[in-house]
């Protein structure tokens, strides 16, 4: 495959893809999944000039999925589109010069990221052992999906303002010094109704700092004149008067930085918190104080609003988290990296069992670490797939010694490094906080809220279990922390709608005022559901799954 100087006229580093499909009603990278996806195949490409043909076939460095090579597709007629993730490169603070895709207010998907190169799909008759050489051509170049201001950066991305929501976007000295070039940061700010009425100029208001996965939209899905039940009731007299924020933080491994410092994705915990939120705190009328700060989310979010406070106890006080991301990696999903031998397997003497990675309530196996890790690799090494797994290495891990985060195991074997695991200490929060906790228990008591489904999707509430284990245990002080488990729910299950979490978030923000702060100018007249037990059997992207 090449492309030509009217598509791109400099050389470029990256990875090229070649996907694969015997169907022609969408685009076949659009047809890439863990279970179910179609084939594809990746190589990384250095200097790759215009004109310049490169081949992907039975070369050692090529590497595909669900078919690891070439040859072992049955001959037939596919549709086959070419791909090419660029790479940009990083000469970092730390000394080390790594190459990484840069997004560009995609939230870190390559197959929508502006400057990624695609090629028109052609219909082909294809035999591995047959066909020769085929060229393809990359003749389309992705651009941003938001226009970008003269003098501006199409980083997390330049959405419009409305009367309600509110979009910033900064520099961060921290990021920039870490990654050696200007790196912004920035946040989606809801306000409450009447913020802008002159007889409210004197209020200030608590924060909800959202938690989640990158995007450009206003936080909870609010639209402008009440267009939904979330956005007429946020309007409406019996609505708390917050502010909502959501952090949009994509970043050269992931749509989110999990909002913590680490040697990989760079100083993201200071960045958020000793540059953004003061920035904000500057900017609009917030009780720029911890007792009037809770975080939220689930996932993703889930861990993140749980790390901001137990990391940053200073910052914020309270956490309200739903099925968190591994909080204890004795069971980082199902798997044990301080004593495990394998990720993949669990060995016996005369076979092996392969570990699932998703399920059912029911119980069925969706998927397996194997597929979901062999599914990343294909579409980048160094943990540069985007995924899920390889975020978790870059935030929780160490720096290799070739720039790129540390394996905490093989990615094709799946044999733990338990030295590399050993390393993953210091962001294991259930063992944070135990080695901690004379320090920390008195900032965070009774300042914990969690809740997830018992069978939950991915495994996620057996580390939260191991966490309530350690809390329960904790006499000085004790941590006086909440747990909220629902019966037979999957991953998303949350025992509250997000309205009543608002009226939640009031009860305690006003609970954890000092005396002399008013709190009936924002309090809203809707009052918090008497108990978590009431609503239990309440119910409440693409190729990987939302964690």
């Amino acid at each position: 495959m090449s492309f030509s100087p009217q598509v791109r006229d400099t050389a470029v580093d990256g990875r090229v893809l070649v996907v694969i499909s015997r169907n022609g009603a969408t685009a076949p990278i659009t047809q890439t999944d863990i279970v179910g996806g179609v084939p594809f195949w990746g190589r990384n490409v250095t200097d790759l000039r215009p004109g310049r043909p490169v081949s992907i076939g039975d070369q050692p460095d090529v590497y595909g999925y669900p078919l690891s090579s070439l040859d072992r597709l049955p001959a037939g007629d596919y549709y086959v589109q070419a791909f090419l993730n660029t790479y940009d490169t990083f000469h970092r603070g730390d000394g080390s010069t790594v190459r990484l895709h840069m997004p560009c207010g995609d939230g870190q998907d390559m197959f929508s990221s502006p400057g990624n190169l695609y090629g028109t799909p052609k219909l082909l008759h294809l035999d591995p052992h047959h066909s020769g050489a085929i060229a393809l051509t990359l003749d389309h170049v992705i651009t941003p999906a938001q226009p970008v201001p003269a003098g501006g950066t199409c980083q997390q991305g330049n959405p419009s303002d409305t009367a309600h929501v509110k979009y910033v976007k900064i520099l961060s000295p921290a990021l920039t010094t870490f990654w050696g070039r200007p790196i912004y940061i920035g946040a989606n700010v809801l306000l409450p109704a009447g913020y802008d009425d002159p007889a409210n100029a004197g209020v200030h208001y608590p924060v909800e700092y959202a938690f989640g996965h990158f995007s450009t939209g206003a936080p909870h899905g609010f639209q402008e004149n009440g267009a939904n039940s979330f956005s007429s009731w946020w309007l409406s007299a019996s609505a708390p008067r917050f502010i909502s924020i959501v952090f949009r933080e994509e970043n050269p491994f992931y749509d989110s930085s999990y909002v913590v410092d680490s040697p990989n994705v760079g100083p993201y915990g200071t960045a958020t918190n000793h540059e953004l939120v003061p920035y904000l705190d500057g900017h609009f009328r917030t009780i720029a104080q911890p007792w009037a700060r809770v975080t939220s989310g689930g996932s993703t979010g889930g861990w993140e609003s749980l790390a901001s406070e137990v990391f940053y106890p200073d910052v914020y006080g309270g956490a309200f988290s739903g099925y968190p991301d591994p909080v204890d990696f004795h069971r980082y999903q199902i798997v044990n990296i301080y004593s495990d031998a394998n990720g993949y397997f669990v060995q016996n003497e005369w076979d092996r069992v392969e570990r699932p990675d998703s399920r059912t309530v029911d119980g069925e196996i969706q998927y397996t670490n194997l597929q979901e890790n062999h599914y990343e690799l294909a579409r980048g090494d160094h943990d540069r797939s985007e995924g899920a797994w390889a975020v978790w290495e870059a935030v929780y891990g160490p720096r290799g010694a070739d720039g790129y985060p540390a394996l905490v195991w093989d990615k094709k074997t799946g044999q733990i490094n338990h030295t590399v695991a050993a390393s993953w200490q210091a962001k294991d929060i259930r063992a944070y906080l135990a080695s901690h906790w004379s320090t920390v228990g008195p900032l965070v008591r009774g300042k914990i809220y969690l809740y997830v489904g018992d069978t939950d999707t991915y495994y996620l509430n057996d580390a939260v279990q191991l966490l309530q284990q350690q809390l329960d245990a904790e006499t000085s002080p004790p941590a006086d922390a909440t747990f909220v488990y629902g019966r037979a729910k999957p991953h998303g299950w949350s025992p509250y709608t997000t309205q009543q979490w608002f009226a939640i978030y009031a009860a305690y923000v006003a609970k954890h005022a000092p005396p002399e702060s008013a709190t009936t100018p924002w309090r809203g007249s809707e009052p918090a559901p008497a108990s978590s037990s009431d609503t239990l059997d309440q119910p409440t992207r693409n190729g990987f799954p939302i964690r």
